[in-house]
């Protein structure tokens, strides 16, 4: 009942086990097999056809995986009911537009595919990704035998990942060893745990404003009372830094200097020093996010290195140059304090997917890992002008240019003066477009006039269409 001739050696293509799959799903859609029908047993099957019966059972459990077969103690293999084909799809549900809020940004939109122009995101396009990278990477990794990863993995993460991250750090003038480096889940799991080894509900801690909205949202839900200072063009607001530090009694100072986001400025050398003077004065630890660091143009501040990685715990992580669902992220700083950061990581969590962490070892050492970041910082530099150069048409104000990474911070001033980001972006959402307005990026969650703009996702002539009608509608109507 089962035509099924094999193919071995070099004139196999296709191995045994789906050369078999294929014999029997062609043998049920042809209907030569019928529901509810008995294969042959596996030892049958095996020597009916010359074959190995670890063969057979393999194609069966795949057979049964994929919904063609039902495997029942005592009675063997069976074919399944028959699946439906042909049949109409459903109608397509019309797309409504979700409501613009925190909620939606932190949760729903990561899983929202239905909005065509993803002008707000935080993420580089699909199609500028290293491809090739990680699908020889996923390749090797497939080929690990299961018997090295079928632990939990090491609490600081897999060593030889921390082991190229340390020696990448190193070329920053950053010394550590593998012992100073615990792996996360990204830069924001990353900061939910720094912020539950050294903090503790109630205290207080210095965040930018403009900040990310994601530490925002989790500082509130660790209880801390946030006080906010100026970001500058050139890095943190000094002079502010200090009548906070005169007024509050502060634990730490969250700062995001490279490429910030939203604004997309990096801290200064300058201005580095000065924010590490402040904290010694006032003993108080730093918490640098350096997620955008290897998409800067050009050399930046790392606080860590500043430091000799004292009171200053440095994060990076991969998801903006290989891929935000790979989810690896590291934490570098101090070798006690990262003891205790291994900890709470446990505590909370257990160990992070050794699986992912083996596969960004596998991209960062490939050897075509730094051309792709090369050619994905020279695509961004042609978005940021042309972005730029449309934001000024449309009468947007830009915050400023930094020609690098992903963000441009551009308020809606002269004739959009008074329209209000979230109204705009509540308007957006109509036309299919997603903008983040600067309301996301403010600790008291008050509307501004300010927009993020992510430069890879802006160049679409519908997204600049539907800013000029909003921007001459909303003229009209004063």
């Amino acid at each position: 009942m089962i035509a099924f001739s094999p193919v071995r050696g070099a004139d196999a293509s296709v191995t045994l086990v789906q050369q078999l799959v294929d014999a029997v799903t062609a043998a049920i859609e042809q209907q030569r097999l019928g529901p509810g029908m008995a294969l042959p047993s596996i030892r049958d099957c095996a020597r009916e056809h010359g074959i190995s019966t670890f063969t057979v059972s393999a194609a069966y459990q795949r057979l049964v995986s994929q919904g063609w077969l039902i495997a029942r103690p005592g009675a063997g293999y069976r074919i399944a009911p028959r699946r439906v084909t042909g049949a109409s799809p459903p109608a397509a549900t019309p797309w409504e537009a979700p409501r613009v809020s925190s909620g939606w940004l932190l949760s729903d939109i990561f899983a929202d595919h239905s909005i065509p122009i993803k002008a707000g995101c935080g993420w580089l396009p699909g199609e500028w990704l290293n491809e090739t990278g990680m699908h020889h990477a996923l390749r090797q990794i497939a080929r690990v035998p299961a018997t090295q990863m079928a632990g939990y993995g090491h609490p600081y993460g897999y060593a030889p990942l921390r082991e190229t991250i340390a020696a990448s750090l190193a070329t920053a003038g950053m010394a550590i060893d593998a012992q100073q480096l615990v792996l996360t889940q990204g830069v924001t799991h990353g900061l939910d745990l720094v912020a539950r080894t050294l903090l503790r509900p109630g205290d207080t801690v210095i965040v930018e404003q403009p900040c990310y909205t994601n530490l925002l949202q989790l500082l509130r839900l660790s209880g801390l009372r946030i006080v906010t200072v100026a970001r500058t063009a050139t890095g943190l607001d000094i002079d502010a830094l200090t009548r906070i530090g005169a007024l509050h009694e502060a634990r730490a100072l969250f700062v995001n200097t490279v490429l910030q986001n939203p604004t997309g400025s990096s801290v200064t050398m300058a201005n580095a020093f000065r924010i590490l003077q402040w904290a010694e004065q006032h003993g108080v630890w730093v918490i640098e996010d350096g997620i955008s660091r290897e998409l800067s143009d050009g050399p930046t501040p790392l606080l860590g290195a500043l430091d000799g990685a004292q009171r200053v715990l440095s994060l990076g992580g991969f998801s903006k140059t290989i891929s935000p669902s790979v989810r690896v992220g590291y934490i570098a700083g101090h070798r006690d304090v990262l003891r205790d950061v291994a900890r709470t990581k446990m505590a909370v969590g257990l160990t992070s997917p050794e699986i992912m962490e083996r596969v960004v070892h596998r991209v960062l050492t490939d050897g075509h890992y730094s051309a792709h970041v090369a050619h994905a910082r020279e695509r961004l530099t042609l978005a940021h002008a042309e972005v730029g150069r449309r934001m000024r048409e449309c009468g947007l104000t830009l915050w400023g240019e930094p020609q690098s990474g992903l963000f441009l911070w551009a308020r809606l001033g002269g004739r959009w003066r008074g329209q209000g980001a979230k109204a705009l972006a509540e308007q957006a959402l109509q036309s299919g477009i997603w903008l983040a307005p600067g309301a996301y990026f403010e600790a008291s969650e008050a509307d501004t006039d300010w927009v993020r703009f992510n430069v890879a996702y802006s160049e679409s002539p519908a997204l600049w269409d539907f800013l000029r009608k909003a921007g001459a509608t909303g003229a009209s109507s004063r």
